[in-house]
């Protein structure tokens, strides 16, 4: 990369370097790298194509050529990802927000809509971006966000700030529920780890550089669902519902812990927007 390399040209070179590393979506991430590099948007890339770039934004744009080239993810390199139309600040303590949790929090505002002044609890936050974007949303609602990862509670801490929903938000460090204790909410929300253990292994080269804290889901997947379902009960305001994320075929496994001894009956399984079954819903029995 010389003094000489215009925007369409380091695109077209980059797009073809990151095709020959075997990386999905070469042009897609060659762009919203350069764009980010820039401080523009990747609108911005086409309407300015022959563009020189300066020495520095070359030397910077290298740097993060060569971090993707080793898989590391687009947005631990940028430092943010879009989730829910909201920019969340993202570092390698957190999992990166996955469009299709938007399902989690949308089944979550739906249920809401008619709510006065909810309280919800977000187990396992991470970014802060389930819990974050519900409050968006519900601008009187109240959060409790919990996780193990005092490092990921920074990352929640910061995207709360930036989101202007501070004030509504508690954090608190600890394993799930136990931070909890004596606490009633109208709301329990979980995007768990549900990853098996032994499928870690074989999960792309950047998924394995996020935290397996945030990944690693037991033998079968289903650890942190047998404890939140077990548990729950006890945390919820008569009328309340735990709404948890799920990976592909474990809805019904999932939905089945709501068993004939359980507090819990399973009231809905929601599907994504390509017919997963991605979304389970418990409430209270009557």
């Amino acid at each position: 990369m010389t003094e000489q390399w215009t925007i369409s040209s380091i695109l077209n070179w980059t797009r073809q370097y990151f095709g020959s590393k075997g990386i999905d979506n070469p042009r897609l991430d060659a762009e919203v790298l350069l764009s980010h590099i820039l401080g523009k948007d990747r609108l911005y890339l086409y309407t300015n194509f022959d563009q020189p770039l300066t020495p520095e934004e070359l030397a910077a744009y290298r740097d993060t050529v060569k971090r993707r080239a080793v898989r590391a993810p687009v947005a631990y390199i940028t430092g943010y990802k879009e989730f829910m139309g909201l920019n969340f600040t993202v570092s390698p303590a957190v999992l990166i927000p996955r469009p299709d949790t938007e399902i989690l929090v949308e089944t979550v505002l739906g249920r809401l809509a008619a709510a006065q002044d909810p309280c919800i609890a977000d187990l396992g936050t991470g970014s802060g971006a389930i819990i974050i974007s519900i409050l968006t949303k519900l601008t009187t609602a109240m959060g409790v966000a919990v996780d193990i990862s005092t490092d990921a509670l920074a990352v929640t801490k910061e995207n709360a700030v930036r989101h202007g929903v501070a004030e509504r938000l508690e954090l608190h460090q600890g394993d799930l529920l136990a931070p909890l204790s004596g606490r009633k909410f109208d709301v329990i929300t979980s995007n768990p780890p549900y990853i098996p253990d032994r499928d870690i292994a074989g999960l792309s080269a950047e998924v394995r550089q996020e935290p397996r804290l945030a990944l690693a889901g037991g033998s079968d997947g289903l650890d942190f669902y047998r404890r939140i379902v077990a548990e729950g009960a006890a945390y919820l305001n008569p009328g309340g519902f735990i709404a948890v994320e799920v990976g592909i075929n474990q809805a019904g496994p999932v939905a089945a812990l709501a068993n004939p001894v359980s507090s819990l009956k399973t009231e809905a399984i929601v599907k994504d927007y390509a017919g997963i079954d991605r979304v389970v819903v418990f409430s209270l029995k009557q």
